[in-house]
């Protein structure tokens, strides 16, 4: 199989309008696609949608703060390990320790260059992404590229939408486990974003369908009374249970 080159995507969360502009600015002609977002809330509604490879998170937001945000990104199992890079007015040792024991993988101080920038976000992404062509999760012939976000059944791509793809990654990275409606709201979703349970059974139902026609749609179990699980077995059918 053929890897495909693709722009990394970096989502900038920026209050302040000039320093917003410049990191786009920045980071697009240097190739990536870049989203921005002027506070935490407009912040998990583009992540709801669009799967960023990095974050640039300013420290100080109108609402909660970036700081406040990490930490709860930090908690959640789909972004335990989404590169973060802290960015702030704040210079002090002190604080750079405080931001970095937050859960983010670096720390910028403003102002900063923007070559020192570009610097930071290509070693950042180096580390988090460097050798994940070949670290993917995989379940028999079902295996997630986890660099490109995509999902292939032997050498056939499996076209799944941005929610399907994140939760089909939560259940494949904790085999067996079973996750309730409640958690994975919190995990895909984030406690910020008001979304119904029933919401849950819907994105189900679309993954099973996405992976139905190449045989996999029965490992995505429905354990009554609790919620989902991905079962670890790639033999069977699927046992009909719907949510």
């Amino acid at each position: 199989m053929d890897e495909e080159k693709i722009p990394s995507r970096i989502l900038v969360i920026e209050d302040e309008e000039g320093i917003q502009e410049l990191l786009r600015m920045t980071l697009q002609r240097q190739g990536f696609e870049v989203r921005c977002a002027d506070c935490v809330e407009a912040a998990e509604a583009i992540m709801g949608e669009w799967e960023p490879q990095i974050l640039i998170l300013d420290w100080m937001l109108p609402g909660e703060s970036g700081l406040g945000w990490c930490r709860s990104l930090r908690r959640r199992e789909a972004y335990k390990k989404l590169p973060i890079i802290l960015l702030t007015a704040r210079g002090e040792e002190a604080d750079r320790i405080h931001g970095l024991e937050s859960g983010a993988d670096d720390y910028l101080a403003k102002p900063f260059s923007p070559r020192e920038l570009v610097a930071r976000v290509n070693a950042l992404l180096r580390r988090a992404y460097g050798e994940m062509t070949t670290n993917r999760l995989r379940l028999g012939e079902l295996h997630l590229d986890l660099r490109a976000h995509r999902v292939y059944a032997g050498d056939t791509e499996v076209h799944l939408g941005p929610t399907e793809f994140r939760l089909l990654r939560l259940f494949l990275a904790n085999l067996e486990r079973v996750f309730s409606r409640e958690l994975l709201l919190d995990q895909i979703w984030g406690r910020q974003i008001y979304v119904e349970e029933r919401t849950v059974d819907v994105h189900i139902r679309r993954l099973r369908r996405g992976l139905e026609k190449y045989g996999y749609a029965h490992i995505i179990e429905t354990v009554r009374g609790e919620g989902y699980r991905c079962c670890g077995q790639v033999m069977g059918s699927d046992n009909g249970e719907t949510p």
